[in-house]
């Protein structure tokens, strides 16, 4: 059955966006890929989940850069909405989102009951992209009992 290996996000700074993810999400960088040709420059960020950890194969986040990709609209636009990650616990979000606005990192909602039953809290990351911060503790069964 195929597992999806990793998504990609385009930055216009590698390394602020390493170092946030890495800070906030305890992910991993391997060393920075660079395609003279192109101009392309990218990190794989891995982000271990506990069941597979050992066999080194958690989530994965690229990050890249070339020159020739230019910013996008100000405004929200079809396409990949955010990044989500989990914690054990709505404690977990809450610390986490605390932490993140003392250090000035843009907290731009909760942490907060959603209606579909998640507990979560939104960042953005220093290019702007949302990253969902959420308790593990949803479930399916959450989500039937709220009728979604």
């Amino acid at each position: 059955m195929p597992r999806i290996d990793h998504a990609a996000l385009w930055v216009a700074d590698l390394e602020a966006t390493r170092d946030f993810y890495l800070r906030w999400f305890g992910g991993r960088a391997n060393g920075q890929y660079h395609n003279p040709r192109t101009g392309l420059r990218t990190y794989i960020l891995t982000f271990n989940d506990g069941a597979n950890a050992s066999a080194g194969r958690g989530a994965r986040l690229e990050l890249m850069r070339r020159p020739d990709v230019v910013p996008r609209a100000d405004a929200e636009m079809l396409g990949w909405a955010h990044v989500s990650f989990a914690l054990p616990d709505r404690a977990g979000v809450d610390d986490l989102a605390g932490r993140a606005r003392a250090a000035g990192v843009p907290v731009i909602d909760g942490p907060r009951q959603t209606g579909d039953g998640y507990y979560e809290a939104v960042l953005l990351d220093p290019e702007g992209n949302r990253v969902e911060i959420v308790a593990g503790d949803y479930s399916d069964e959450v989500a039937q009992r709220r009728g979604v």
